[in-house]
């Protein structure tokens, strides 16, 4: 069953995605060379706490860290680690819950570390592009395959590739709630579209083919052709009045 959220919830929501965003905020101003995946994972955790919140991730089915934070072929679930050291031309993905008076936020960006190829800088833009073009195919009376086909149709279009294995979903009260909501689909397809869905959308965006392997770990997910790959993401509401992004710094 889909739980679908009023606005009070949907406020409540806000609070949480803020908290979230901020932490993030702070991640992102602290990326540089010779940071330790650490050392971000400590900051992102600092600021939820200090907002009255809980880091979602930490201890989530076991996870170690209050972050996912991937490096380059690293697709999704890093884990946080002292030996982890970033380096001039890396891409890092965070990946950020804080959970808040019963509700959570949920959200990705992927960060060059100094300069990087200018093909980089297109894969990490074609992947923020591909959640807009999710986020406008969010609409009441669309199909959960509209959201689908829009990030895969902008993403292949640019020559590259949707991972398939591992997909968005719902969030509130859980991180992770129904429906699923993949990066790829028919469009007219799937489940009906309603105002008071909440849902993480997030396309991962591989150069190379869009299969993955998951480590001995049992958290890190990497492209299984060892090409780099990107991840945008955020908690988006349907509301009377449309779209909300909910993992957001208002002011």
């Amino acid at each position: 069953m889909i739980p679908l959220k009023n606005s009070l919830q949907i406020a409540e929501m806000k609070k949480a995605g803020r908290i979230t965003a901020e932490a993030m905020d702070a991640a992102i101003e602290a990326v540089r060379e010779g940071i330790s995946t650490y050392e971000l994972d400590r900051i992102i955790r600092h600021h939820i706490e200090r907002c009255g919140a809980r880091p979602t991730f930490l201890g989530y089915g076991g996870f170690p860290g209050s972050a996912c934070i991937s490096i380059n072929d690293e697709v999704i679930h890093g884990i946080p680690s002292r030996k982890k050291i970033l380096r001039e031309g890396d891409i890092v993905k965070i990946d950020v819950g804080a959970f808040y008076h019963g509700f959570t936020g949920d959200m990705a960006r992927t960060i060059p570390v100094g300069q990087v190829a200018p093909e980089v800088l297109h894969l990490i833009e074609v992947t923020k592009h591909s959640f807009e073009c999710g986020v406008e195919a969010f609409r009441e009376g669309n199909r959960m395959g509209d959201i689908g086909y829009a990030i895969q149709s902008c993403v292949e279009a640019e020559g590259f590739s949707v991972v398939r294995k591992y997909i968005g979903h719902g969030v509130g009260h859980e991180l992770h709630e129904d429906p699923e909501v993949p990066n790829f689909g028919t469009a007219g397809r799937g489940v009906k579209l309603q105002t008071g869905m909440t849902l993480a959308i997030e396309p991962m965006v591989n150069v190379g083919r869009p299969e993955v392997r998951e480590l001995p770990d049992g958290w890190t997910v990497k492209t299984a052709d060892g090409t780099l790959s990107a991840h945008y993401e955020n908690s988006v509401a349907l509301t009377p009045e449309g779209t909300v992004i909910l993992t957001a710094v208002y002011d």
